[in-house]
C-alpha cells in the first residue's frame, strides 16, 4: 500500500466518505438545535457537541452558523423537493391526480416531520440570505413547472406566458400553505392538495392567451 492510500483511507474509509459523514453529522445536529430551540440555538459550540466533532471538523465545511444555517435550509428545500417531484412524475392519471400526488407528499412529509415543521415556519429574519435561499425556492419550483407542464398537460404553451402562468401559481400555492403551516387555513393536507391542484389548473387551462 502506497503512502497515498493510507491517507486516503482509514479502516476501509476513504477520506472523502469520512468527510461526507462528518458534514452529515453537522447538518443533523443543527437541525436537530434548530427544530428545538430556534436558529438561536444553533451554535458553533453546541452544534460541535451534539455532533460529537471538534471545531476543526466544524469549520473545514462551514465558514461560520451563517453558513450552516443556510445549509440546513437547503437541505429540508432539496428533501421536499425530491419528494414533490418522485410523486409527481411516478402517480399514474390524470395531471390533476398527478399534481395533486406530487402537493399531497409535500404537505404530508411537512405533516408528518415535527423538526421539519419548526424549521420552515421559523422567524428566520435576522439570518443573512435566507430571504433569498426562499425566493430561490419559489423559482426553482416555478422552472419544474415550466418544465413539466407541457408534458404532463400534453399542451402547447408560449415560454413566455407559461413563465408567467408558473409564477403566478407557484406564489399563490405558497401563500395558501403558508396559511396552512400558520394554522389560518384549517385542512387536510388531502384537501388542501386537492383544492391547490385544482386552482393550478384553472390557470394553466383557463381562458386567455397562453396556449400557443
Amino acid at each position: 500500500m502506497t503512502r497515498g492510500e493510507v491517507v486516503r483511507t482509514y479502516g476501509g474509509i476513504s477520506a472523502e466518505d469520512r468527510r461526507a459523514e462528518r458534514r452529515t453529522r453537522l447538518l443533523a445536529a443543527a437541525r436537530s438545535a434548530w427544530a428545538e430551540s430556534g436558529p438561536a440555538g444553533v451554535k458553533v459550540r453546541g452544534i460541535c457537541a451534539l455532533s460529537g466533532l471538534n471545531d476543526r471538523y466544524f469549520y473545514e465545511h462551514f465558514a461560520n452558523r451563517e453558513a450552516l444555517l443556510l445549509a440546513v435550509a437547503d437541505d429540508v428545500r432539496d428533501q421536499l423537493l425530491a419528494v414533490m417531484v418522485e410523486a409527481g412524475l411516478t402517480a399514474e392519471g390524470t395531471a390533476a391526480e398527478r399534481l395533486r400526488a406530487a402537493l399531497q407528499a409535500f404537505l404530508d412529509t411537512v405533516a408528518t416531520d415535527p423538526d421539519m415543521m419548526r424549521i420552515i415556519t421559523s422567524d428566520t429574519a435576522g439570518i443573512p440570505g435566507l430571504t433569498e435561499r426562499r425566493h430561490d425556492v419559489l423559482t426553482m419550483i416555478a422552472d419544474l413547472v415550466v418544465r413539466h407542464a407541457p408534458e404532463i398537460l400534453e399542451t402547447e404553451y408560449d415560454p413566455d406566458q407559461l413563465r408567467r402562468a408558473a409564477m403566478f401559481i407557484t406564489g399563490g400555492v405558497n401563500q395558501l400553505i403558508e396559511g396552512w403551516l400558520d394554522g389560518v387555513i384549517t385542512m387536510s393536507t388531502a384537501e388542501l392538495a386537492a383544492e391547490c391542484a385544482r386552482m393550478c389548473l384553472n390557470v394553466l387551462y383557463g381562458p386567455g392567451p397562453i396556449v400557443a
